[in-house]
């Protein structure tokens, strides 16, 4: 799971729904101002989220809405929805030197502990909802 921009964008962008779906059209325009991206990111992000079942699109100009209740949603879905479940954390150079006794056993050495860091990652993902972070935000805006 090599964690790009695209997850906290994705984040963003459904909190931006949460917040202002009920007082306005939350267009991909409208969401792009917010994050200060091109709106055809949001665009994107809004269609990987739409796909995985997080979000949905009213055609034309009406606006985004999430799928799900905020309590349904965790980081780990919206992580997996915009990088794909088998996207890697840590990326691996491919070819280390197996004649090197460090590039022949650097696997050997250093894979239980990213798989590790990953597994911990995810936890902590899964255990985080979109809830928690309006509650948040709506700490941080009263």
């Amino acid at each position: 799971m090599r964690v790009s921009s695209r997850f906290p964008i994705a984040v963003h962008t459904l909190l931006c729904i949460t917040q202002f779906e009920h007082e306005r059209k939350v267009t991909s325009t409208f969401i792009a101002d917010s994050v200060n991206v091109n709106p055809v990111i949001i665009r994107k992000t809004l269609g990987e989220l739409k796909a995985a079942g997080l979000a949905r699109v009213d055609a034309g100009v009406g606006g985004a809405h999430l799928a799900r209740p905020l309590s349904d949603i965790t980081l780990l879905d919206i992580l997996r929805a915009v990088e794909g479940p088998d996207a890697k954390l840590f990326g691996f150079h491919d070819n280390p030197n197996p004649a090197c006794p460090v590039g022949h056993n650097i696997h050997a050495v250093l894979d239980g502990h990213l798989n590790a860091t990953r597994h911990a990652f995810e936890r902590e993902l899964a255990g985080t909802t979109l809830a928690d972070l309006k509650q948040r935000l709506s700490e941080l805006t009263a």
